[in-house]
Protein backbone atom coordinates (compact mmCIF):
# COMPACT_ATOMS: atom_id res chain seq x y z
CA UNK A 1 0.00 0.00 0.00
CA UNK A 2 1.55 3.29 -1.12
CA UNK A 3 1.57 6.15 1.35
CA UNK A 4 3.27 9.49 0.87
CA UNK A 5 3.56 11.64 3.97
CA UNK A 6 4.67 15.26 3.81
CA UNK A 7 6.20 17.23 6.65
CA UNK A 8 8.23 20.37 7.21
CA UNK A 9 5.66 23.01 6.45
CA UNK A 10 5.14 26.02 8.68
CA UNK A 11 5.17 29.78 8.87
CA UNK A 12 8.16 31.79 7.70
CA UNK A 13 8.95 35.39 6.92
CA UNK A 14 9.47 36.61 3.39
CA UNK A 15 13.00 35.82 2.24
CA UNK A 16 13.25 32.84 4.54
CA UNK A 17 13.76 29.15 3.81
CA UNK A 18 12.01 25.87 4.49
CA UNK A 19 12.69 22.26 3.58
CA UNK A 20 9.74 19.98 2.92
CA UNK A 21 10.02 16.23 3.28
CA UNK A 22 7.96 13.49 1.65
CA UNK A 23 8.39 10.02 3.13
CA UNK A 24 7.30 7.03 1.09
CA UNK A 25 6.02 3.77 2.55
CA UNK A 26 7.51 1.81 -0.36
CA UNK A 27 10.85 1.84 -2.14
CA UNK A 28 11.32 4.71 -4.55
CA UNK A 29 11.94 2.16 -7.33
CA UNK A 30 8.18 1.64 -7.35
CA UNK A 31 7.84 5.07 -8.94
CA UNK A 32 9.06 6.44 -12.23
CA UNK A 33 8.78 10.06 -11.22
CA UNK A 34 8.17 11.98 -8.00
CA UNK A 35 7.23 15.60 -7.64
CA UNK A 36 5.82 18.49 -5.71
CA UNK A 37 2.70 20.53 -6.36
CA UNK A 38 1.04 23.33 -4.44
CA UNK A 39 -2.43 24.74 -4.19
CA UNK A 40 -3.43 28.12 -2.84
CA UNK A 41 -7.03 28.85 -1.80
CA UNK A 42 -9.23 29.41 -4.82
CA UNK A 43 -6.51 28.39 -7.26
CA UNK A 44 -5.73 25.28 -9.26
CA UNK A 45 -3.04 22.86 -8.19
CA UNK A 46 0.27 24.08 -9.58
CA UNK A 47 3.30 22.05 -10.62
CA UNK A 48 6.44 22.93 -8.66
CA UNK A 49 9.12 20.37 -9.43
CA UNK A 50 9.72 16.74 -10.29
CA UNK A 51 12.59 14.29 -10.41
CA UNK A 52 12.99 11.18 -12.53
CA UNK A 53 13.71 8.38 -10.05
CA UNK A 54 16.03 6.61 -12.49
CA UNK A 55 18.39 9.05 -14.15
CA UNK A 56 17.67 11.81 -11.65
CA UNK A 57 16.67 14.44 -14.23
CA UNK A 58 14.91 17.37 -12.58
CA UNK A 59 12.20 19.69 -13.83
CA UNK A 60 10.93 22.93 -12.31
CA UNK A 61 7.93 25.18 -12.73
CA UNK A 62 8.63 28.71 -13.93
CA UNK A 63 7.42 30.33 -10.72
CA UNK A 64 10.04 28.61 -8.53
CA UNK A 65 12.94 27.94 -10.86
CA UNK A 66 16.16 29.08 -9.24
CA UNK A 67 14.67 29.34 -5.75
CA UNK A 68 13.52 25.77 -5.05
CA UNK A 69 15.52 22.55 -5.30
CA UNK A 70 14.11 19.04 -5.46
CA UNK A 71 16.15 16.10 -4.20
CA UNK A 72 15.48 12.38 -3.96
CA UNK A 73 17.15 10.05 -1.44
CA UNK A 74 16.55 6.46 -2.48
CA UNK A 75 18.04 4.99 0.68
CA UNK A 76 15.76 6.98 2.94
CA UNK A 77 12.75 6.62 0.61
CA UNK A 78 12.37 10.36 0.89
CA UNK A 79 11.78 13.27 -1.46
CA UNK A 80 12.83 16.77 -0.41
CA UNK A 81 11.97 20.28 -1.52
CA UNK A 82 14.42 22.95 -0.41
CA UNK A 83 12.72 26.34 -0.67
CA UNK A 84 14.76 29.54 -0.51
CA UNK A 85 13.92 33.22 -0.94
CA UNK A 86 10.31 32.53 -0.05
CA UNK A 87 7.67 35.07 -1.04
CA UNK A 88 4.12 35.63 0.23
CA UNK A 89 2.84 34.25 -3.08
CA UNK A 90 4.46 30.91 -2.19
CA UNK A 91 1.82 30.49 0.52
CA UNK A 92 -0.10 27.30 -0.25
CA UNK A 93 -0.68 23.69 0.67
CA UNK A 94 2.22 21.68 -0.72
CA UNK A 95 1.67 18.13 -1.97
CA UNK A 96 4.02 15.29 -2.77
CA UNK A 97 3.06 13.11 -5.74
CA UNK A 98 4.36 10.09 -7.64
CA UNK A 99 3.85 8.28 -10.92
CA UNK A 100 3.92 4.55 -11.56
CA UNK A 101 7.19 2.76 -12.40
CA UNK A 102 6.76 2.90 -16.18
CA UNK A 103 6.30 6.66 -16.31
CA UNK A 104 8.97 9.33 -16.43
CA UNK A 105 8.75 13.03 -15.66
CA UNK A 106 9.05 14.55 -19.12
CA UNK A 107 5.96 16.65 -19.89
CA UNK A 108 4.32 15.46 -16.67
CA UNK A 109 3.16 18.62 -14.95
CA UNK A 110 -0.57 18.13 -14.62
CA UNK A 111 -2.35 16.82 -11.54
CA UNK A 112 -3.82 14.01 -13.62
CA UNK A 113 -0.34 12.78 -14.59
CA UNK A 114 0.38 11.63 -11.03
CA UNK A 115 -1.28 8.62 -9.46
CA UNK A 116 -0.19 8.80 -5.82
CA UNK A 117 -0.63 11.80 -3.53
CA UNK A 118 0.16 12.80 0.01
CA UNK A 119 -2.17 14.75 2.28
CA UNK A 120 -0.20 17.97 2.05
CA UNK A 121 1.69 20.30 4.34
CA UNK A 122 0.87 23.99 4.75
CA UNK A 123 3.43 26.69 4.01
CA UNK A 124 2.66 30.26 4.98
CA UNK A 125 4.93 33.16 4.06
CA UNK A 126 4.30 36.60 5.53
Amino acid sequence: HVQLVESGGGSVQSGGSLTLTCSSSVNIDNFGCMGWFRQAPGKEREFIASQFTGAGTKYYGDSVNGRFTIHLDHGKKTLYLQMNSLKPEDTAMYYCAARGPTYGCYSASAEADFRYWGQGTQVTVS
